[in-house]
Parts: C-alpha cells; structure tokens; sequence
C-alpha cells in the first residue's frame, strides 16, 4: 500500500474512492465470519466500525441509541443549548441500565406530580426512580408500577414509594445480582453503603439482556450501557458545554470544527485532557498529515480526517482548499503511525464498498452522514415530493444552519460576521427515505464484510496488512457500475448517485 501512495506522490495525485479499488487475492474468509470490529479513539470500543455525523439532520438521541445497539457510536451534534445536548446524552445512557452508578433521584416529601413533570420535561424513557431522606439515606423506591396505581398524585411520594427493599453493597456484580433478583423476585437491586447511602443501582431488565448475552452486538460501556459521543466547539462557554456532557457520562468528546489544525483547537484538547482526564477527546477535522503530530502532541485520543468531501459540503468549492479523501486518510494514518491514535475517515462515502476502501487505506472508523440521514432514526418528519418518501439533510455550513445556530457559525469561523454576510460552506437538500437503521446498516456492514472477504482478511487489521490499491480511471469506474441498461428496480444497497 506505501508503495502505491508513494507513486501517486510522486505523479502529484490526490485520490478518493471514485478513483481506486482494492485488489483480490487469495482468501478463505467467509464475510458472516469476518471480525469487523475496531476503535473509534483510543479508548473507545466499535462493534462495527460506523459512527454517525453530528450533524443536527443525523444524530440526536434516537439515532445514538439505534446505532449504539447495532455496535456503532452516535455524536449528538451541538446546535442544541448545552444543557439540551447533556439531555439527549442521558437519554442515551439511560436507554439500557445495566450498572447506573448515578441513578436519578427525589426526595420522599416531593409530590409524586412534581416528578411525573421532570420526567416528562427531561425525556427520561424509565419510571423508576430511588427515594431518598433529605439526609440523603435511602427511604424506598418508586416504579411505574407505583405511579399507575397512585389515585392521587398530589401526595408525597413516601406514599406511594415501596419501602420493602432487598439491597446489596457497593461491590455487587453483575452476576450477583442477577441472581438475587431471580431468586427475590425483584426488578431493581439497589446498591447502598454501609450507612445507607446510595451506591448504585441494577436494573432486571438490562441485567438479564447482558447476563443472558442477548445483547452482544450492542456497543456498551463497562457498566452496561449503550456508548455515546457529543460534539463541542472552542468558543465561548464550550468548556461548560463539555463539563455538562461530562456530568452525563458521555463516553467522548469530539471537537468539530472545520479546520482543527488551530491554536484554538489545540488549546482547547489541553484543556479539555487536563481538566477531564478520563474522557476520550477526538478532534477535527484535518486533511495534512501536518496536523497529525500536533494535535497527538495536544493529547488527543483520536483525529477525526475529512474537509470537504462530504456530499452537503461545499468548502472545497466555496474556499479553494482540501484533499481528496483517500489520500488525506492515508497520509494522516501514516502520521499518526506507531502513536496508538485512530484515525476517523469523515465523510465522501456513496456505497458501502467505499468503507473498506477507507479502512484498508488505514482509517479504523468512517463517519457517515447522509447516508442515514434518510432513516426512520434521523431527526425530522418524512416529506412526499412527487410521491418520492424523502428526508431532509443539510450541511453545518449551510445558510440555514448558520443562521440559526452559533455553533454553526463558530464551526467556520464566522461568530463575528452578521447574519447578512455569512458565506456558506454546505447546502441543504433532501435525501430517499430509506427505512429503519437497523435494516441499512445490514447493507453498509455487509458491503464491508464482503469487501474483506475479496481480499482475505479475517478483521480490520489484516484487510489494512493485505489490502492493495488499483488507481481506476474514469472508463473504469464508469465500468463498475450497472451500464448498458435501463435500471427498473434499485437493490438496496445500490442507487444511481444523486
């Protein structure tokens, strides 16, 4: 593979995935058996190596939810509030309760109707909720079961709360309690110190799913639930956007910016890997391997490469700059090489086939954008144009998303400018509807397992070892799509490019 990119350096060549394909060779790989697991920073686990857009027609909740039980990671995007964006955050967390260290809490004199309000204003898909003395011991539990059977909800939810607790202490594992539930015929396991305290919380549920291994392909924390990422930005108020993500577990900061190889940039993941030592920061984006050391040398746990390939962005047209997306992801992996840092590649993928093109030239993770923003998952209603089942994308840079979000107009560096003189870096647009993530992810990770099997590789390592490059020209990708016909019926993993 060096020797490919070699000569395509020495010819002054950029390519992306329309230009390349990989080479076969010798395999006894099955693709239902190859290993397509991988990272998306240094201490931040995929099941699949899939990881959606913050983008804010992408990734909110629902979608971090779905693709986190498919086993990759959801970034929710910041043009929420920061207190918002910690809300979908928890949202996530709280989707699968395995361990929950922090469980949400009220006090035994709070009126049961109090609660029922802050659960519906928070989003919270649970009903269970410890009860604790305003000393801060624990008095009870509340469950759904509890408010459906509650006449009144103006009392005091000590009336209504059971009080008749079986718990265990604060070293309890997992196991453990699935087997005291069982045995108790309980739900919820509270966990408590020796002066009542609370310690933690099991829930049967989740317990069960994980104990029983049901849930295998999910992509979950130590304590059982589902991975998280939250985008944030360098400006004003973005360390207290990343201490409110931080207070609602997420499992990694993603600086998202258009350009990262920045002062501010660089000053911010010093801040943020001093401050919040335990989370994982990525930070983007970047397209030169230039930027590679620095940001290492800053303390990132993983880069994030891609400006300008994605379909909604126009900043190579609009600002004159970028690099083909292949080539920016080799070179960046090849300057981060031998610094255990992971490299993302962001943005330009048409048709799964382009995903092992992109982990082979060495990136462990792509992100994806508008190829699910027409999920049933992505934010938004489905629109009928012309009998057409559509969703609608745009761009962070787009007029619109500039105009509404500061977060928007920060990302390209234009806090300062009037709404009046904004320059666009993106579009907005529709995309086909395309159904339940679940059901195109199946077609994006089976074009990735078939592709491995093409080159004999058993996981993501060895396509990266074995994979060999074949610079195609344009009568050779005109070849490797459908031609000579007239196309009556699209497969699912397969459209004319729009």
């Amino acid at each position: 593979m060096d020797a490919f990119f070699e000569r395509m350096e020495a010819l002054e060549l950029a390519l992306t995935y329309d230009d390349v394909r990989l080479g076969t060779a010798y395999s006894d790989v099955r693709p239902a058996h190859v290993d397509v697991s991988s990272r998306f920073s240094r201490n931040i686990p995929l099941k699949i190596p899939i990881v959606s857009a913050a983008m804010d027609t992408v990734t909110e909740a629902l979608m971090a939810i779905e693709l986190a039980k498919q086993g990759g990671l959801g970034v929710i995007h910041r043009n929420f509030v920061p207190a918002d964006q910690a809300k979908e955050v928890t949202r996530v967390k709280f989707y699968l309760n395995g361990l929950i260290r922090v469980p949400i809490t009220f006090y035994e004199d709070e009126m049961v109707e109090s609660i029922l309000r802050v659960r519906q204003e928070k989003g919270y898909s649970f009903h269970t909720f410890p009860i604790l003395r305003r000393d801060g011991m624990l008095a009870g539990i509340v469950t759904e079961n509890d408010f459906d059977m509650a006449k009144d909800h103006s009392v005091p939810v000590k009336s209504i709360m059971t009080t008749d607790l079986v718990t265990r202490g604060p070293e309890c594992s997992i196991e453990e309690a699935h087997r005291v539930m069982v045995e108790k015929k309980k739900k919820v396991l509270p966990l408590i110190h020796s002066d009542k305290r609370l310690a933690g919380l099991y829930v049967f549920n989740d317990v069960h799913r994980i104990v029983s291994g049901e849930r295998s392909a999910h992509n979950v924390d130590e304590n059982g639930q589902l991975r998280v990422g939250a985008a944030i930005g360098v400006g004003e108020g973005e360390v207290e956007r990343a201490q409110l993500l931080v207070n609602a577990n997420v499992d990694v900061l993603v600086i998202d910016v258009a350009h990262a190889h920045s002062k501010l940039v660089l000053e911010m993941v010093r801040t943020l890997k001093s401050r919040f030592s335990k989370t994982d920061v990525v930070a983007g984006n970047i397209s030169e391997p230039e930027a590679v050391p620095d940001l290492i040398g800053a303390g990132v746990d993983g880069i994030k490469v891609g400006q300008g390939p994605g379909s909604i962005c126009t900043t190579r047209v609009v600002a004159g700059i970028g690099c083909p997306q292949v080539t920016a992801v080799y070179n960046c992996v090849k300057a981060a090489r031998g610094s255990g840092i992971p490299v993302c590649a962001d943005g330009g993928i048409t048709y799964s086939g382009d995903i092992p093109i992109a982990l082979a030239a060495g990136a462990s993770s792509v992100m994806l954008g508008s190829l699910l923003a027409g999920t049933a998952e992505s934010p938004g209603e489905v629109i009928y144009v012309e009998g057409k089942a559509l969703k609608r994308i745009r761009g962070m840079g787009s007029l619109s998303a500039m105009r509404e979000s500061k977060g928007s107009r920060e990302r390209y560096r234009q806090t300062d400018v009037s709404l009046k003189k904004l320059v666009p870096e993106g579009i907005e647009g529709v995309v086909p509807f395309r159904g339940a993530l679940a059901d195109v992810l199946i077609q994006y990770v089976g074009g990735l397992r078939a592709g491995m099997g093409y080159v004999g590789a058993h996981n993501v390592e060895e396509l990266q070892q074995k994979a060999f490059f074949r610079r195609i020209t344009s009568a050779g990708q005109k070849e490797s799509h459908p031609h000579d016909i007239q196309l009556i019926s699209e497969a699912p993993n397969y459209g004319a490019k729009r």
